[in-house]
């Protein structure tokens, strides 16, 4: 198959499958455990990096078409908390699958796939925030600033997350939406995708240490949120 007609099958099943998450994923979820992915993909997925990278580099078609599969939802439910905007949510989706099937070479198989595709998302959402002149969303680069904050003992969070799995799903959404998009993603990252500290420093190009900061910042923000919201 020529190389100009693989990316046109690719680009194809690229539109159908956003068409369909257009109208099937109106209102994203967020919960502590992470989103079910098919299973007979998954196996893959997670114990070959190595051949991943391989048909990405060659641009196959029905592996781009697995991987939208099994990864529209996650991605389109990050993209969405991040911007609070669908329209903008769904341009972002597409041109995420496109930098993937255009820059799929990069994938060296080292890390894990969502990470890397959660990171393509995440500096196309900052370059459409410089564009569009979001403001609630220019501060994802550097939102402390530098300053110095020393977070307590890792167990001080399982009270929050406590907190946070005895509301209602529809609470903890509208309260995520009221915190800084900065923390809003750190918070999705770790308990709705499940990633580890480490994956989510990749995804965000940034150093353990700030996870950690907006982590429990953000833990702090969201308890605030839904306690104003409760009153």
């Amino acid at each position: 198959m020529l190389e100009s007609d693989r990316q046109d099958r690719a680009r194809m099943r690229l539109f159908v499958h956003t068409a369909r998450i257009q109208g099937s994923m109106s209102a994203p979820a967020f919960t502590l455990t992470a989103a079910q992915t098919p299973l007979l993909f998954a196996a893959f997925m997670t114990d070959d990096t190595q051949a991943l990278a391989m048909g990405l580099r060659q641009r196959d078609p029905d592996l781009l078409d697995r991987l939208i599969e099994q990864y529209q939802q996650r991605l389109y439910r990050y993209l969405l908390f991040l911007t609070g905007n669908p329209s903008l949510a769904e341009d972002l989706f597409q041109e995420t699958w496109i930098r993937v099937l255009e820059r799929g070479s990069q994938y060296n198989g080292k890390s894990k796939f969502d990470s890397w595709l959660f990171a393509i998302a995440r500096n196309l959402v900052i370059d459409a925030s410089r564009r569009k002149k979001i403001s609630s969303l220019e501060d994802l680069g550097d939102p402390d600033g530098g300053t110095p904050y020393d977070p307590p003992d890792e167990r001080a969070s399982s009270v929050l997350q406590m907190l946070v799995s005895r509301e209602n799903e529809q609470s903890v959404q509208l309260s995520l939406l009221k915190i800084p998009a900065y923390y809003r993603e750190v918070l999705l990252l770790r308990f709705s995708e499940e990633l580890g500290l480490e994956e989510i420093a990749t995804v965000m190009a940034t150093p353990i240490s700030t996870v950690k900061s907006r982590l429990y910042r953000g833990l702090a923000a969201l308890k605030t949120a839904m306690t104003e919201g409760a009153a």
